[in-house]
């Protein structure tokens, strides 16, 4: 996966935050190539201004990060849903589009190849029956639906999801998500996922990054992803356990309910 090339993106005593106001502190880190790394914590600890340095969108305050040098990467980017702007009266097939805009040119018009890549995205994220609606009109979850395909179209090494599964039904959920596992089994893509939905989280990413109280902490989900760890980060009893070889959560009070 990563051969003699290290790292995507190196984190070395990294400080984000905005102006003089510091969000986050302390981050040494490593984001391999082939990584799956899940992002977990409270509201407004800090996880998407993590995901805008990793973007290359919000220079560190102090310390150093560094991304691989020599080429430049293909990254798919899903903001969350309350941040996209639906007031312009465009298709769906024409918001997937812009994510080839890079690979198209400027003042250049789609060819098929582009119209292909459009619906093979559109397919896989269960909406090619949508390609001609206007996106305002679409429900919550079906306006997400189509920022993940935007996201997939240019083929992208980096995914970066910030509440992808958001205003999604379980089945969606897991369409979406299984999608993400493919590209990142079969296609050795690297994705950073950020969701407040633990049983989500819990299920797919490999690593997994606790951001609270201005402090961020990583490692494998095995030895991060414990009751004691999410009790401390949540603020309440969180027990963590398994169910047909699959963990589950259980939040609230000793019966976890």
């Amino acid at each position: 996966m990563t051969g003699d090339l290290g790292p995507l993106v190196r984190y070395e005593g990294v400080s984000i935050g905005y102006g003089a106001r510091v969000v986050l502190s302390g981050i040494d880190l490593a984001i391999p190539e082939g990584s799956f790394l899940g992002i977990v914590g409270p509201n407004g600890s800090g996880k998407t201004t993590f995901l805008k340095s990793v973007l290359g969108l919000l220079p560190p305050l102090a310390g150093r990060i560094e991304r691989r040098a020599g080429r430049r990467l293909r990254v798919g980017y899903v903001p969350q849903r309350q941040m996209l702007d639906p007031i312009y009266p465009l298709r769906v097939r024409d918001i997937v589009l812009m994510g080839l805009y890079r690979e198209i040119g400027m003042l250049r018009w789609p060819r098929r190849v582009h119209h292909e890549k459009v619906g093979s995205a559109l397919e896989a994220a269960g909406i090619l029956d949508l390609a001609g609606e206007n996106y305002r009109d679409l429900t919550g979850g079906q306006q997400l639906r189509t920022q993940n395909a935007r996201a997939l179209v240019g083929d992208p090494e980096l995914l970066v999801l910030d509440e992808p599964t958001n205003d999604m039904d379980l089945v969606g959920e897991k369409s979406i998500m299984d999608l993400v596992a493919e590209l990142h089994d079969r296609k050795g893509r690297t994705v950073l996922l950020v969701s407040h939905m633990l049983h989500v989280v819990c299920r797919y990413v490999r690593e997994l990054a606790l951001i609270s109280g201005g402090t961020f902490v990583c490692g494998p989900i095995d030895e991060i992803f414990t009751s004691e760890r999410l009790s401390g980060v949540y603020g309440i009893p969180v027990r963590v356990g398994e169910v047909g070889g699959q963990r589950v959560v259980l939040a609230g009070g000793p019966g976890g309910g």
